[in-house]
């Protein structure tokens, strides 16, 4: 699963229109046009969409996510960049749960309705920073099956 993959589904989970993406890719940081957002949601062919999303651009999304439903700080600093190849669903997960102000009881539901079980010390595991001697990867199985879980809980209500 990649960038792309990722932010099309999440934008589906949670129904997000063309213009709230530009708004929020704004509001993490980055510029996109409506056509360009399009672009990144577009596939090409099965493999490859028309606009390869990057770790920057996918991290200032969710970035632009917290700041959508959360608000922003006025005395916040710029955040860090921190996403790599190996923790992005762990931070796609952490984030998610800052945006929608989910407890890890609604966490372990959302995976219980895509019909995967997680118990609280392995999401705990998945949760924490990554270096911390008790971090375990988040896989994309469970990763995929959490945003399966959140179109879910939020389209099917």
């Amino acid at each position: 699963m990649n960038h792309n993959d990722r932010l099309t589904r999440l934008r589906y989970a949670l129904d997000i229109k063309d213009t709230d993406m530009v708004k929020i890719f704004e509001l993490g940081g980055a510029s996109f046009t409506k056509e360009e957002v399009r672009q990144l949601l577009k596939k090409k062919d099965p493999e490859t969409y028309e606009i390869e999303c990057t770790n920057e651009a996918f991290e200032r999304f969710l970035n632009g996510l917290i700041r959508s439903q959360r608000g922003t700080k006025s005395d916040a600093a710029e955040p860090v960049l921190e996403l790599n190849n190996g923790n992005v669903n762990n931070l796609m997960l952490k984030k998610i749960k800052i945006a929608l102000s989910l407890t890890t009881d609604e966490m372990l539901n959302i995976f219980e309705q895509a019909g995967v079980t997680v118990s609280k010390g392995e999401l705990g595991a998945i949760l924490r920073k990554e270096g911390h001697r008790n971090y375990k990867p988040c896989l994309d199985k469970y990763a995929r099956n959490f945003l399966k879980g959140l179109t879910i809980e939020y389209r099917d209500n």
